[in-house]
């Protein structure tokens, strides 16, 4: 049987996503998870080795053809490897197909609603927009969704076109809360959100009391846990909501 000897300077790999940069007028590209992308750049991943699935850089992925030293020292001005690796990763362009792009764009861009929706409030009402107000918006704004940037980041750009265009109502908030429950229920409510609060003041009796502070995203999923679990006997109401500007700290 005759043998096929590949050149040293290709290497073949199937089932990949290409993540492409263009530095000093050159082509350069990674072959990654393609899950893993959006998780790095949004700092969930941070272990490189669970992102890329060779750690070389290439020319062309497709064709199997490396990138070579001369060429990766003199665009990226170092020969660090993981380096150059992590600046294509977070920088470059992620190369997927026109239906699989639409798809990406279409859930990236209900990831922003929903995260616009969970960080901000009605001012008039104290209570956060539904989703699909938050995606009229959008429309409105014919916000352009950029698949290389985190959801987070482009909702905040959402907040501050929508506030500049004076669309809806909306203001960034911090939400202060007062629960109530029958004291047997209390333990049972407190529980199943605990993960959403930063509990100001409790208090154990009759009745189970608590003063908290809350992500406005959160006070539906509280509203249903306490209607549930009191069986209609608990109280939930909204003692303040306070605005919160670009850089204070809000719960996550």
């Amino acid at each position: 049987m005759g043998t096929i000897f590949t050149p040293a300077n290709q290497v073949k790999l199937t089932n990949v996503s290409v993540v492409r940069l263009k530095k000093g007028g050159k082509r350069f590209e990674i072959a990654a998870y393609k899950n893993k992308v959006m998780e790095w750049r949004s700092g969930v991943e941070t272990d490189l080795d669970n992102v890329i699935q060779i750690d070389q850089v290439f020319v062309n992925v497709s064709k199997g053809q490396l990138a070579n030293k001369e060429e990766l020292t003199k665009a990226f001005k170092t020969d660090d490897k993981d380096k150059i690796l992590k600046e294509i990763l977070q920088k470059g362009e992620l190369q997927v197909g026109e239906k699989e792009r639409g798809a990406q764009l279409e859930s990236l861009a209900k990831e922003i609603a929903t995260t616009v929706a969970g960080m901000c409030v009605d001012p008039s009402t104290k209570v956060p927009h539904p989703v699909g107000i938050i995606e009229q918006a959008m429309q409105d704004l014919h916000f352009s969704v950029n698949p290389n940037k985190n959801a987070k980041q482009q909702a905040l750009d959402v907040i501050r076109q929508i506030e500049a265009k004076n669309l809806i109502p909306i203001a960034r908030a911090s939400m202060r809360i007062r629960l109530v429950a029958p004291g047997k229920e209390g333990k049972l409510v407190k529980e199943k959100i605990l993960s959403m609060v930063q509990i100001e003041d409790e208090d154990w009796g009759d009745e189970y009391e608590m003063i908290a502070t809350i992500n406005p995203s959160s006070y539906r999923s509280i509203a249903a846990v306490v209607e549930a679990q009191t069986r209609g006997k608990g109280q939930l109401e909204v003692l303040s909501v306070k605005e919160v500007r670009e850089g204070d700290e809000m719960l996550t």
